[in-house]
């Protein structure tokens, strides 16, 4: 008699079916589980992600196709600057490094580089954690691990991931490093950018943590970690320390719902499933049976967005325009209620949203009819 199936195992095999048969599973990567940790109320992109579908090949089913994404142009400036900051050994890279965020250690001179390659993502995870294991035991050194590979679980199945770079300080402390090609202007970079490395960079960080929980002692994973752009308008390397605890704990939160998603699986009409090759009816139901969380955000970080903003402007959702206005609204949730309760055709006037839009009418009112005398 064949063993029953585990819970994990019926989940995979949900999972499998949302995606459509034959259809091989998308890996999530770091961008991808930062971008989750950045919407954390869609359900839409949860299951989507945690199925494995390809929502580039769904958006471009569904007849909204996908700009999200790096252009070729970027992937290659980016490549250029990465391999100006690691040239020398990673002398410039572990400089900053130790200027940023360890001045207080002996400089970094003859720095180990282990060779981290080995045969698939396994062996490379493998090669990896032993190369940080002899590391961290080889005290008073500092240590760069090019390209490490780390995993991390993901509902149920390992995530493969792969920093630009790990440091290993002389204390035994880790260190995330983030290679990006945006400017750093006077010292500072454009916030959205530097918040959605902070989101990658935290998905490192729960990998790392993982791995240092099998040692013994555990090695600690600084939630500080570096990034590192072009100065000014040059391609000169510069760096900033950033704290990523808060979007470290709201990624931990995140990946604990994901392991959920059965309850979500098991809410979609029986049927249900995301494959591209389905016809485009059924295949949009199958999307929309899932609530979204739409924000214009949403169209720096995910395949979906334009499908899921043409459907939230049809349904004259006020999260459109944006989670500012959607919080400062209150219990009006769609702009139909706005213009209502500004009209003062509904909505509580002791409700202090309703009272300032009515307010606002009345001001603007005003205004108009002065320009009109």
């Amino acid at each position: 008699m064949p063993p029953p199936r585990t819970r994990g195992t019926a989940l995979r095999q949900r999972l499998a079916e949302l995606r459509g048969p034959d259809v091989p599973a998308k890996p999530l990567d770091a961008r991808a589980l930062a971008a989750l940790a950045a919407n954390p109320g869609c359900e839409r992109r949860a299951i989507l992600d945690g199925a494995g579908v390809d929502k580039t090949t769904l958006a471009d089913a569904l007849g909204s196709p996908s700009a999200f994404g790096q252009s070729q142009f970027a992937l290659t400036r980016g490549n250029a600057f990465e391999a100006k900051v690691k040239a020398d050994g990673g002398a410039e890279l572990l400089r900053l490094v130790h200027e940023r965020l360890d001045p207080g250690a002996e400089p970094p001179v003859g720095a180990a580089l282990p060779d981290l390659s080995a045969v698939g993502p396994e062996g490379r995870t493998a090669r990896t954690a032993l190369a940080l294991r002899e590391a961290t035991g080889a005290t008073g050194t500092w240590t760069l691990l090019d390209h490490p590979m780390i995993a991390l679980d993901v509902a149920g199945s390992p995530a493969f991931l792969e920093p630009d770079a790990v440091v290993v300080h002389p204390d035994g402390s880790w260190t995330v490093v983030e290679i990006k090609s945006f400017p750093m202007l006077d010292g500072s970079a454009d916030p959205a950018k530097v918040g959605a490395a902070a989101r990658q960079a935290a998905v490192y960080v729960l990998a790392l943590e993982a791995v240092a929980a099998r040692l013994d002692p555990a090695p600690r994973v600084r939630h500080r970690v570096l990034l590192v752009c072009p100065k000014d308008f040059s391609n000169l390397p510069t760096a900033s320390a950033v704290d990523v605890r808060k979007q470290r704990a709201v990624t931990s939160r995140q990946l604990a719902r994901l392991t959920r998603i059965e309850d979500i699986a098991d809410a979609l009409p029986e049927g249900t499933c995301f494959s591209p090759d389905l016809p485009a009816e059924r295949l949009t139901a199958a999307v929309e049976a899932v609530p979204a969380a739409y924000a214009p955000e949403c169209l720096a970080a995910c395949e979906l967005a334009f499908h899921c903003r043409e459907r939230s402007r049809e349904a004259g959702a006020v999260t459109s325009l944006g989670r500012s206005v959607r919080a400062e609204l209150g219990g009006l949730t769609t702009v139909e209620d706005v213009l209502a309760a500004a009209r003062g055709e509904s909505g509580d006037p002791r409700d202090p949203a309703v009272a300032a839009l009515r307010r606002a009418a009345v001001l603007r009112a005003d205004a108009l009819g002065t320009m009109c005398r």
